[in-house]
């Protein structure tokens, strides 16, 4: 008999407005409550709070909705301090009191470690200041349809750009720097060539880098070296990504724990310098270290905590992914006279049991992880039986999923706080300590 195709009739998707009550935040400051017995996600609601919703996005198990009206509000909501708030797609947390903010993500981390936290000592969250604080940015540029350049953050859901005016969270030096800068990059006369800004408040100075897609005129160079001399900043600029050329200016740095961590655009470094400052000192003082012990320090970057580690013991390896970042992290250490620490390239998320410093006892073990976590290095890590491990994430999860092979494998989860490092988004940094049992 023959068989005749009918077509599935299309889901139509329901976009009927629906009252919500959020019980929760998810790790990116979302507004988590249930419909039905599916999960939805919305933003710009908080626990407590109840919504009228309309779905933008349907699944089996989970619905994602955009927020049409507010129909009964907590007393820890504030106005935006911002004037791009609604539009912009940083600080999605403004409305919740900065407080309010830390706790609740005190609280997420501490949900993860329910079972050990009768033993784990709980310690109060570093906190910094909530405005102010960044000490990098990353401003795109685009050309509208009107020919004007725009010169600001990524929209919320979108590839348009905010035009920043102002932006509380960058320090003051930044935010003093901005008015300027953007009447520099006005003045160009191949605007398309404009690729995006990169900013950093460097403790000797101020670094502006400007990527570019297409070689810049002689007058656009001079236009940049006269914006540099006239503010007194380190200027780089690049037009393919790969190779980045210095036009004025000392090689930047910051400091932390007495020692100089040389740094270049585009090399990852902390954005919160106060609470950075107090997360190494926190790392250290959690690791009890001993002038004779070795300690081996992976995802180690250019040496944040490397270097402040080859003051207080007697050797440090580093191990990090990136070959540019190893071969700064050497020469900061020779730079601050740290002859006690070495600097290892390897991907740590495939067979690294080759190499030598995989082959050497140490006495304490320091991650720092990007967010997908350690998870292809936790077995050395056991091997390694050290007696304390402080595992620093980004990321909650993975480092909740990291840490199961510690505890199934005689370790004992000692401490545990989180680091406030990006005030008003969803953005959780924690630290735990394991010691050997």
């Amino acid at each position: 008999m023959a068989q005749f195709f009918k077509p599935q009739r299309r889901k139509v998707a329901d976009t009927k407005h629906k009252s919500l009550l959020v019980t929760r935040l998810d790790a990116h400051g979302a507004g988590v409550g249930n419909l039905d017995g599916k999960t939805v996600f919305v933003d710009g609601v908080l626990p407590g709070e109840e919504a009228l919703i309309q779905f933008t996005e349907q699944k089996r198990n989970y619905a994602k909705a955009k927020l049409i009206k507010l129909l009964k509000t907590t007393a820890e909501r504030l106005p935006p301090f911002c004037q791009h708030y609604q539009r912009c797609g940083g600080c999605n947390l403004q409305h919740l009191a900065h407080q309010a903010q830390v706790g609740l993500k005190s609280a997420a981390v501490e949900r993860l470690f329910q079972p050990y936290l009768e033993i784990a000592e709980r310690v109060e969250p570093i906190i910094g200041d909530s405005l102010g604080y960044r000490r990098s940015a990353r401003l795109s540029l685009w050309l509208d349809k009107q020919n004007q350049l725009q010169v600001g953050f990524r929209e919320k859901g979108s590839k348009a750009i905010v035009d920043v005016v102002a932006c509380e969270v960058l320090s003051p030096k930044l935010m003093a720097l901005l008015p300027e800068l953007k009447k520099c990059v006005m003045r160009f006369k191949q605007p398309r060539a404009l690729g995006h800004i990169e900013l950093i408040d460097a403790d000797n100075g101020i670094v502006v880098m400007l990527r570019h897609t297409a070689a810049l005129k002689p007058q656009h160079l001079n236009t940049l070296q006269q914006f540099a001399e006239q503010n007194e900043v380190m200027l780089f600029h690049s037009a393919d990504g790969k190779v980045t050329t210095q036009l004025c200016g000392p090689a930047p740095y910051y400091e932390i724990e007495q020692c100089k961590v040389f740094f270049q655009p585009g090399d990852f470094i902390q954005v919160n310098r106060a609470v950075n400052v107090d997360m190494v000192r926190q790392a250290l003082d959690w690791l009890e270290l001993d002038s004779q012990e070795r300690v081996l320090d992976l995802f180690c970057g250019l040496g944040n905590f490397s270097l402040p580690l080859a003051t207080r013991v007697a050797e440090v390896v580093g191990v990090e992914g990136v070959d540019e970042m190893v071969m700064r992290a050497a020469q900061n250490a020779k730079a601050n006279g740290l002859s006690n620490a070495r600097f290892y390239q390897a991907n740590l998320d495939e067979d690294f049991s080759t190499q030598v410093w995989a082959a050497e006892p140490f006495d304490k073990v320091l991650l720092d992880p990007a967010r997908a976590g350690a998870a292809g290095v936790m077995e050395h890590v056991v091997n390694l039986a050290a007696k304390k491990v402080v595992y620093v994430s980004c990321n909650p999860a993975t480092l909740a999923r990291d840490s199961e092979i510690l505890l199934k494998n005689g370790y004992q989860l000692t401490k545990l706080g989180t680091m406030d490092m990006f005030p008003h988004t969803g953005h959780t940094e924690s630290m735990a300590l394991f010691t050997k049992l």
